[in-house]
C-alpha cells in the first residue's frame, strides 16, 4: 500500500474512532482529534472556528438529545478528504432551538465532508436533514 493510501486509510480510521468516542460521550477524545483552529462549515450558517465552538455545538445537541448516536452508513475517502453519510438517532428530552422537550424519538440523516491535516481533523462541511428533524419534534 502506498503512503498516500495509508494516510487516507488512517484518516478514515480517525474519523470512525472520533464518531465512536462521540457515541460513548467521550468529548475529550473528540476534541483531541480536532485541529486547534478547526473550521466548521454548517449549511446555511456563517463559518465558525475552534474546538470550543465545536464543543458548544455538541453540548447543545447533547442537552436536547442526551442519547444521540451517530451511525456511519457510507464512507468515501480520497487524499485528505473523507465523506460520510450518517444516521443520527436520539430522544428529544431537552429544549432544542426554542422547542421544548417532546420525549419523541428522532432519526435523521447528515451528509458530511472532512479534511485532514497533520494527523487531525482540520475542517468539516455538514449538511444535515434538519427539516426532517424539526418535523419530528414539532
Amino acid at each position: 500500500m502506498s503512503a498516500h493510501a495509508t494516510s487516507t486509510a488512517a484518516n478514515v480510521e480517525l474519523l470512525r474512532s472520533t464518531f465512536a468516542a462521540f457515541n460513548a460521550d467521550d468529548l475529550g477524545t473528540c476534541l483531541a482529534n480536532l485541529a486547534e483552529d478547526f473550521v466548521i462549515n454548517l449549511a446555511g450558517v456563517p463559518q465558525m472556528r475552534g474546538r470550543d465552538t465545536w464543543r458548544q455545538g455538541v453540548e447543545v445537541m447533547k442537552r436536547a438529545f442526551p442519547d444521540v448516536t451517530v451511525q456511519i452508513e457510507d464512507v468515501v475517502a480520497s487524499d485528505d478528504r473523507v465523506a460520510v453519510r450518517l444516521t443520527l438517532r436520539g430522544t428529544h428530552t431537552g429544549e432544542f432551538e426554542g422547542i421544548p422537550a417532546t420525549g419523541r424519538a428522532v432519526e435523521y440523516s447528515s451528509n458530511e465532508f472532512y479534511r485532514f491535516a497533520d494527523g487531525v481533523i482540520a475542517e468539516e462541511w455538514i449538511c444535515s436533514d434538519t427539516a426532517t428533524l424539526h418535523r419530528q419534534i414539532t
